[in-house]
């Protein structure tokens, strides 16, 4: 059998057949889609990708998203072809335990992948975050005639992509803001996994995203080079608005089960990947095939990337000759390194200061903006209520790429997914805010960040159910369990000022993985010890904030955030009575569980009872009061009236606490 003549044609058959053999020697994936998606594909990463597989992390080049991480097989052919670390041995690897090649493409884990994709839409929402950073690097460190954050977001996305909700909640934002440097092409194949998309979405999307304001495009051929082509360049062409591309394709092309949902997730099997092989023209007995030439057109993108990187270097030399305080800016920020004097931005509180952490927190947060000028982010359109307003920073608008102060609006899920790709431009530290229940709307991208491991930190507040008046719906009783519950996630819950300031420093020097701040709508006393301890304690978790004898404890109170202080009157009380007790404020599980069994020992010491007290679920506690211990926490909803009220009906004031206490420690 001849091979295609035409570099381009063979190229695109050498993708195709890739992912055939991928799929059918996993005996998994997703073959439909890079077999209707090589030709787009293609043309985008030979003709305007801008990339080095030399230096993968190079600032400026251009990022493409696979938004359908399922076809992650077209991915791993397209970065094997352009000279990424990806060698045909780990092709055959796909899918396989220990792999490069996993079933969906993760960040960090292979060479050229830019953000972990697989749960729909969330890529395209990272790519809105993406472009929001690559205009407010350009805002910062370009100066005239010499750009060194030009490049463009590149992402493929699927129908499952576009139903996702957390696309149009992104998308919707990517259009107010004007981000002319995003570029999406929807593979429009019009089948789903439960057959074709009519069976629930017969929307027009593109007059959907017209109505977004972005600027719409169509290619009724999927296969038709010239037509991709006019289409890619004028979407790359296209300086003010972002970019919909909706490319008519045909999964699972050339094989018998094209335009059918059996092509979308499962091998194409012995019989039909030979099928697809004589249709295509490719050799049947050939396996995991890279033929002379196929590669032609990807070295020749990588050489133009390497020029560019080249011009790059010289730019940023030139940065630093002109204005060596920005090029030092921009080495530190890449680097992942803080300002030398950020500490010296901290605000202090006074024992007897009366604040609410969520105030605590927003005062830090703007003294730290002053020293650290990556922070960025904002609020789910609760900006006062979350206190999330850097001061006298402008606000990010289409035409104002250098706003810090992001309004997200009521998009919980978009905010969380463009914090992500925020973080994943290496020179920005998103925050995010919202209250802490609609952290629940938000979670994928919250488990996403701490899998990619991105410095991410999130200021949830309305901590509790004394928020009070606004009842079961807004209070929180099951999501601090729930985000404890998730891998490389720190999660916060500072008892006043003073831990808050800690807990800032805690997500301020965390590098590799998510912070969540938990924080009180209701005013707290700041207390005397946290004042002297919380600096030192919150860090390492927990820490013994108060104890009326040294040793020999009959009683082990544990307690976090606004539970903290009359956890501390109640253990006084008792200290009175002659008991000896000792109280633990426990900020971080996590944090705590990170450090050596002595630590751990020293603070929570074996013998004596434990009672633990804490305003939520006490789903997890007997990990730490053991299964005699016992909990003073929330097993229903809340309800709706002032707070002071709320914490008699539930037991959280001192007196409910001392009253408990006893029963746990029984007659003397």
């Amino acid at each position: 059998m001849t091979l295609p003549t035409d570099r381009d044609a063979l190229a695109i058959s050498t993708l195709r057949f890739l992912a055939v053999d991928m799929v059918e020697a996993a005996k998994s994936g997703h073959p439909g889609a890079p077999l209707g998606l090589a030709p787009l594909a293609h043309l985008i990463w030979t003709r305007h990708l801008r990339f080095d597989p030399a230096d993968p992390d190079w600032p400026d080049r251009d990022r493409f998203v696979l938004s359908c991480g399922h076809a992650s097989a077209l991915l791993y052919g397209l970065l094997h072809l352009a000279g990424f670390d990806l060698p045909v041995a780990e092709l055959e690897r796909f899918r396989q335990l220990g792999s490069k090649t996993p079933g969906h493409p993760e960040r960090g884990h292979t060479p050229g992948v830019e953000t972990t994709t697989g749960p729909l839409g969330q890529g395209l929402a990272n790519a809105v975050g993406m472009t929001i950073a690559a205009r407010a690097l350009a805002a910062r460190f370009d100066r005239p005639g010499s750009p060194l954050f030009e490049h463009r977001v590149w992402v493929l996305a699927s129908d499952g992509d576009l139903m996702e909700g957390v696309s149009a909640e992104a998308s919707s934002l990517a259009g107010h803001l004007a981000l002319g440097g995003l570029k999406v092409f929807w593979d429009d194949n019009r089948i789903s996994i439960d057959g074709p998309t009519d069976l629930a979405f017969g929307e027009d999307v593109l007059a959907r995203y017209a109505a977004y304001g972005w600027r719409t495009l169509r290619v009724e051929d999927g296969n038709d080079l010239d037509a991709l082509e006019a289409a890619i360049a004028a979407a790359e062409a296209e300086p003010e608005r972002p970019v919909l591309v909706a490319v008519r394709t045909h999964i699972g092309y050339g094989s018998p089960k094209q335009d059918s949902a059996e092509a979308h997730g499962a091998p194409l099997g012995a019989e039909a990947a030979a099928a697809t092989r004589r249709a295509l023209g490719w050799p049947e007995d050939a396996r995991f095939l890279v033929p002379e030439g196929a590669r032609a057109a990807y070295q020749d993108a990588a050489g133009r990337g390497a020029t560019a990187r080249a011009a790059w270097v010289t730019r940023r030399a030139r940065l630093a000759e002109s204005d060596p305080a920005a090029a030092g800016e921009l080495e530190r920020r890449l680097q992942g390194r803080l300002p030398e004097d950020w500490r010296g931005a901290l605000p202090a509180f006074a024992a007897g200061e009366s604040v609410a952490t969520r105030a605590a927190s927003g005062k830090v947060l703007n003294a730290l903006a002053a020293r650290v000028p990556e922070l960025v982010g904002g609020s789910a359109d609760l900006t006062e209520s979350n206190s999330t307003l850097l001061k006298g920073a402008p606000v990010l608008a289409a035409g104002r790429p250098e706003g810090r102060n992001v309004h997200f609006g009521v998009r919980e899920h978009a905010m969380g997914s463009i914090a992500n790709g925020l973080a994943l431009s290496g020179a920005l530290r998103p925050f995010v805010g919202t209250f802490l229940i609609f952290s629940d709307y938000m979670r994928p991208a919250i488990r996403l960040a701490a899998l990619m491991g991105l410095p991410v930190t999130y200021v949830f507040t309305h901590d509790s159910v004394l928020l009070g008046e606004d009842g079961p719906t807004h209070q929180p009783v099951s999501q601090l369990a729930s985000l404890r519950a998730i891998p490389g996630l720190v999660t916060l819950r500072p008892a006043d000022g003073a831990e808050t300031v800690a807990a800032w420093g805690v997500a301020l020097e965390r590098r590799a993985g998510p912070t969540a701040l938990a924080l009180s709508r209701q005013k707290l006393p700041v207390l005397a010890e946290t004042v002297e301890r919380a600096e030192r304690g919150v860090p390492r978790g927990a820490y013994v904030l108060w104890e009326s004898a040294p040793d020999r404890h009959e009683l082990l109170l544990l307690a976090t955030g606004s539970e903290v202080s009359p956890a501390l009157e109640a253990a006084r009380r008792l200290a009175a009575r002659g008991r000896r007790v000792r109280l633990v404020s426990m900020p971080s599980w996590e944090l705590f569980e990170q450090q050596g069994e002595e630590y751990r020992e020293s603070v929570l010491p074996a013998g004596g009872r434990r009672l633990a007290v804490e305003a939520a679920s006490p789903l997890g506690w007997h990990r730490w009061v053991g299964e005699r211990g016992e909990i003073v926490a929330m097993t229903g909803f809340g309800a709706s009236g002032p707070a002071e009220e709320l914490a008699r009906r539930f037991g959280l004031t001192q007196d409910a606490i001392l009253a408990r206490a006893e029963r746990v420690l029984g007659s003397p």
